[in-house]
C-alpha cells in the first residue's frame, strides 16, 4: 500500500518538471521563429528601401507616447520594431509624402511576415524635431533597444543615451545640456565617429580653480564615454567635448566660430532650458560678438595677406581665402549678423552691403567669390600650379579688396558708434538717477557729477574712479553730439567698457539698498508649519503665504491701519510694484494688522522677530 502511494507521489512530482521542459521548448521554438521573421522582415525592407533605411531596432513592449500608433493602442502585446528613415536628400517628393509612402509599404511588409509585428518608421528629420521639442523618451527607448540593422546612427544614439544617463546621474543638476553635433543627424554622417558636447554649470563652484575643475570634468566624462561605448557594444570613436558654463559663455561673447557652429547645428539629447534659448537667440541675431572679436577678425586679413606673399601654392590659396573671408565676416558681425559659412558670407555680403545698404560695389563681392573658388579648386586638386602673373593679379585684387572692406568697416562704424554711445549714456544716467534718489537727492541732469560726488564719493560709498568714468562718459557724449572734436573709435570702445564697471557697481548698490529698505517694511509670521510675510508699502500691502514657494501671493489695500480688499496677485506684479515703489521711511504697525492676519491665517499666527 505504502509502496503504491510512494510510486504515485513520485509520478506526480515529475509532472511539473515535464511541463516546464515542454514550456521551455515552446518558448525556444517561438524565439527561433521570431528571429527568422525579423530577418525576413529586415531582408524585405532593405530590398525595397536600402537607400533610405538607416537602422532597425527592436523596442520594448512599453512605448513612449510619441511612438504609439493605433495598432499599438488596440493591442499592446506586439513586437515593436523601430525604423529610422533618411530623408536628408528627399527632392522628388515632400517629407510628408515620403513618410506616408514608406510607412504604408513597411506596414504591409510587417503584417505579411508576422501579424504581431508593429512597424514604426520615423524620418530622421522627425527624430531631430522631437529632440528640439524635448521629447527625449524616444531616445530612451532607442537606448534600451536591440539593434537589428544599423548604418551607424542607432549605435551612436544608443551610446550617447547610455553616456548621457551616466553623466546626468553622476553630476545631477550641474549638467545643463547634452548635445549631439549636427553631423550625427545627417544621413551621410560617418558611423565611425560619434560627436557630442556637454555644458556643465560651474557658477557656484568655489572649492577649486576653474582650470582644475575643467581638467577633472573632462577626464571623468571622457572615461564615462569609454564605458558607455563598451556597454553599447559600439566600435565607433566616441568624441566628447566638455565645456564649463563660464568658458562657453565667454566663447559665445567672443564670436568663437566653433561655439556658434555647435549652437547652430547641434541637436539636444538633454537640455535644462539652456541650449534651445541660446540657439533661438543666435538665429534671431540677439547674440552679438564683442568688439574685440570683431577687431580680431578684421586684423586677421591684413596679417595673412602679408604672409601669403612668401608661401607656396597650397598655403597661398588658404591664406588668401581667409584674408578675404575674415574681414567680410567682421563687417557682417559689426552690422549685427552672426558668423556665417564661407558660401553664406559671399551671399550675405552681396545682399546686405551691395543690394540693401548700397555701401559696397559688386566687384568686391566678385573678388571674394573668385578667391573662394580658387581656394576650393586648390583644396580639391583642380589647380596644381599657378603662374607668377596669376599670383600678382590675385594679390592685387586682395589688396584692393582689403582697402575697400576697411573703408566699409568705417562706414558701418559711423552708424553703430552713435547708437552704442547713446545707449551706454542713457543707461548710466538712468541708473545714476535711481541711486541718487535712494540717497534722498533730487535728480538734475545738469548737476549729475556734483550730486554723485556728494552722495557717494564724499561719503566713501564708491571710489573716485567711478566719478572719473562718469565725467569721461559725459564729456565724450557732448563732444560726439556737438562734433566739436572728432571722437575716435578707440575712445568710444574704452568708455563703453569702463561704463560697464560703473553700471555693475551702481546696480549692486541699488539692489543692496532696496533689499535693506524692503526688509524694514516686511513682517514675517508663522502659522502651522509655514512661514509667510507681509510687505507694507504706503497704501498697498503684499501677502506671501509661503516664503519657501512664493507661488501664492495676494495684495491688499491699507486704510486706517487695516488690511482690506485682499485679492489674488502674482510674483511678477509684486516685483514690478516693488521695483518702482517708494519705500516708506517709517512703518508703524497697529494691533489691527495683527487682527487681520489672524482672520486670514487663523488665531495661531505668530509674529517672527529678527528672522
Amino acid at each position: 500500500m505504502n509502496k503504491k502511494k510512494s510510486s504515485k507521489e513520485s509520478s506526480n512530482n515529475k509532472l511539473p518538471e515535464d511541463s516546464l521542459k515542454k514550456e521551455d521548448a515552446e518558448k525556444f521554438k517561438e524565439q527561433e521563429q521570431l528571429k527568422k521573421d525579423l530577418n525576413q522582415f529586415k531582408k524585405e525592407v532593405l530590398k525595397k528601401f536600402d537607400k533610405y533605411v538607416l537602422g532597425i531596432c527592436l523596442l520594448s513592449k512599453e512605448l513612449p507616447e510619441e511612438l504609439q500608433n493605433e495598432f499599438y493602442k488596440a493591442n499592446k502585446d506586439l513586437v515593436n520594431i523601430f525604423l529610422l528613415i533618411d530623408d536628408s536628400d528627399s527632392k522628388k517628393m515632400t517629407k510628408e509624402e515620403l513618410n506616408a509612402r514608406i510607412t504604408k509599404i513597411i506596414i504591409e511588409v510587417s503584417s505579411t511576415v508576422n501579424k504581431k509585428f508593429n512597424a514604426i518608421p520615423m524620418l530622421l528629420s522627425a527624430l531631430q524635431e522631437a529632440c528640439f521639442d524635448s521629447k527625449f523618451d524616444i531616445l530612451k527607448s532607442i537606448g534600451m533597444s536591440l539593434i537589428i540593422y544599423d548604418k551607424g546612427i542607432l549605435g551612436a544614439l544608443k551610446t550617447s543615451e547610455i553616456h548621457k544617463t551616466m553623466t546626468v546621474e553622476k553630476f545631477e543638476k550641474y549638467v545643463l545640456s547634452y548635445v549631439a553635433a549636427g553631423s550625427l543627424f545627417r544621413g551621410d554622417a560617418n558611423p565611425a565617429d560619434i560627436d557630442v558636447f556637454i555644458v556643465i554649470d560651474d557658477t557656484d563652484v568655489k572649492r577649486m580653480p576653474r582650470q582644475e575643475l575643467r581638467t577633472k570634468l573632462r577626464a571623468i566624462i571622457q572615461n564615462l564615454g569609454f564605458s558607455a561605448a563598451k556597454i553599447a557594444g559600439v566600435e565607433a570613436t566616441f568624441h566628447v567635448q566638455t565645456y564649463i558654463l563660464t568658458d562657453f559663455w565667454e566663447s559665445l561673447k567672443d564670436g568663437n566660430q566653433v561655439i556658434f557652429t555647435l549652437l547652430r547645428d547641434g541637436v539636444p539629447l538633454f537640455d535644462r532650458g539652456v541650449f534651445l534659448p541660446w540657439r533661438l537667440l543666435l538665429k534671431s541675431g540677439r547674440i552679438k560678438p564683442s568688439p574685440e572679436a570683431i577687431e580680431f577678425n578684421m586684423d586677421i586679413g591684413e596679417r595673412l595677406l602679408e604672409r601669403t606673399r612668401e608661401k607656396l601654392l597650397g598655403i597661398l590659396g588658404e591664406d588668401l581665402f581667409y584674408a578675404t573671408l575674415n574681414p567680410a565676416q567682421a563687417a557682417l558681425m559689426l552690422y549685427g549678423i552672426p558668423p556665417t559659412t564661407p558660401r553664406e558670407t559671399v551671399k550675405a555680403l552681396d545682399e546686405i552691403f551691395v543690394k540693401k545698404e548700397k555701401l559696397l560695389e559688386k566687384r568686391y563681392v566678385d573678388i571674394l567669390e573668385r578667391i573662394r573658388k580658387y581656394y576650393k579648386d586648390i583644396e580639391h586638386g583642380k589647380v596644381k600650379n599657378v603662374t607668377g602673373k596669376e599670383i600678382d593679379n590675385i594679390l592685387k585684387d586682395t589688396e584692393d579688396y582689403l582697402r575697400r572692406i576697411k573703408k566699409l568697416f568705417t562706414q558701418i562704424e559711423k552708424r553703430t558708434d552713435k547708437e552704442k554711445l547713446r545707449n551706454t549714456y542713457d543707461i548710466c544716467v538712468s541708473i545714476t538717477r535711481d541711486a541718487l534718489e535712494l540717497e534722498g537727492f533730487k535728480f538734475d541732469s545738469n548737476k549729475i557729477e556734483g550730486s554723485f560726488k556728494k552722495a557717494f564719493i564724499d561719503k566713501g560709498i564708491f571710489p573716485e574712479k567711478l566719478l572719473s568714468i562718469l565725467k569721461e562718459l559725459i564729456k565724450i557724449k557732448k563732444e560726439f553730439d556737438s562734433k566739436s572734436k572728432k571722437v575716435i573709435k578707440e575712445e568710444i570702445t574704452k568708455i563703453v567698457r569702463q561704463s560697464n564697471e560703473y553700471i555693475r557697481a551702481l546696480v549692486e548698490y541699488i539692489e543692496r539698498k532696496r533689499s535693506y529698505e524692503l526688509n524694514r517694511v516686511t513682517i514675517r509670521f508663522k502659522y502651522g508649519d509655514k512661514i509667510g510675510e507681509i510687505v507694507l508699502l504706503d497704501k498697498i500691502a503684499f501677502i506671501i503665504d509661503d516664503i519657501d514657494k512664493r507661488d501664492d501671493i495676494s495684495k491688499a489695500d491699507i486704510a486706517n491701519g487695516r488690511i482690506i480688499n485682499v485679492v489674488k496677485s502674482s510674483l511678477s506684479e509684486f516685483e514690478k510694484v516693488i521695483k518702482d515703489a517708494k519705500i516708506p521711511a517709517r512703518v508703524f504697525i497697529q494691533d489691527t494688522i495683527f487682527s487681520d492676519l489672524k482672520e486670514l491665517f487663523g488665531s495661531g499666527v505668530e509674529i517672527l522677530v529678527n528672522y
